[in-house]
């Protein structure tokens, strides 16, 4: 079994539907989806707000690399193209977190930090990943910390500027629900 946390968002275009093109894209493989978040850019690049999710998924099937490679094809799907560094985008899938059924995945290769390196700054992650784990840990320097911890320590201006939006994500095997948030 190999769980990863994936942090989402999109600021051009229909954003939701660029979201919603990742959650039908994991199918049967998802675990959980966040409520949807409006949140200001993050960086110092002028531009639209974006709408941020976090999914949980399981595929047993897949490491590191693999989630690498299934979140760069959503990118590409919905017509990514790496510019400016955290400038606008069609969709940004990111790998947060990966476990297997033992451990966590650590990994320092040249494509694939893991965990993320700036999740724990960002409060565009951890907001909605608290929203559907409120257990949920990240490994930062010194070791595991809770994800509540972490949020505690943001300004409380960036926790701010994470709104819960009107729109939600749907999951067409979960049934008798339009969303699973």
């Amino acid at each position: 079994m190999t769980r990863v946390v994936l942090s989402i968002g999109s600021n051009l275009g229909d954003r939701l539907a660029r979201l919603q093109s990742v959650v039908d894209g994991l199918g049967d493989a998802l675990i959980a989806v966040s409520p949807v978040y409006e949140t200001a850019p993050w960086g110092r690049v002028e531009q639209a707000p974006f709408l941020n999710a976090v999914l949980i998924a399981d595929d047993p099937a897949l490491d590191g690399q693999g989630w690498l490679r299934r979140a760069q094809e959503f990118e590409a799907a919905a017509g990514r193209i790496r510019g400016e560094r955290w400038g606008p985008r069609t969709l940004d899938v990111d790998l947060i977190a990966c476990r297997t059924a033992d451990e966590e995945v650590l990994s320092r290769e040249n494509n694939l930090t893991l965990p993320h390196p700036l999740a724990h700054l960002r409060a565009f992650v951890l907001v909605p990943w608290l929203a559907i784990d409120p257990d949920a840990t990240l490994t930062v320097a010194g070791g595991p910390r809770r994800v509540a911890e972490l949020l505690a320590e943001l300004d409380p201006a960036d926790r701010q500027a994470v709104q819960l939006s009107r729109h939600t994500l749907n999951h067409s095997s979960w049934p008798d629900r339009e969303s699973k948030s």
